[in-house]
């Protein structure tokens, strides 16, 4: 089964996401994708934090707010 996404931020460009989610064996995670660039909407997954996991959905979000740059002020990003 497919991870439960949580809350999704996204910039002020459309350009990048971040995702917090929970997983089916109830850890939470997060991972950061980017828009492809063939205007379709899609988003492509940088692969770069899905593998951690953490034991509640605020330590997701924090520890995604420490390691994705311009998460943490959340000012140019967007629910």
């Amino acid at each position: 089964m497919a991870n439960k996404v949580l809350a999704s931020f996204e910039d002020q460009f459309h350009e990048r996401c971040v995702d917090t989610f929970v997983r089916d064996d109830g850890t939470f995670g997060f991972e950061e994708f980017r828009s492809e660039s063939d205007g379709d909407s899609r988003w492509q997954s940088l692969h770069r934090h899905a593998r951690l996991s953490f034991a509640s959905g605020e330590q997701a979000l924090h520890e995604a707010e420490a390691r994705v740059a311009r998460l943490g002020d959340r000012g140019p990003w967007r629910w």
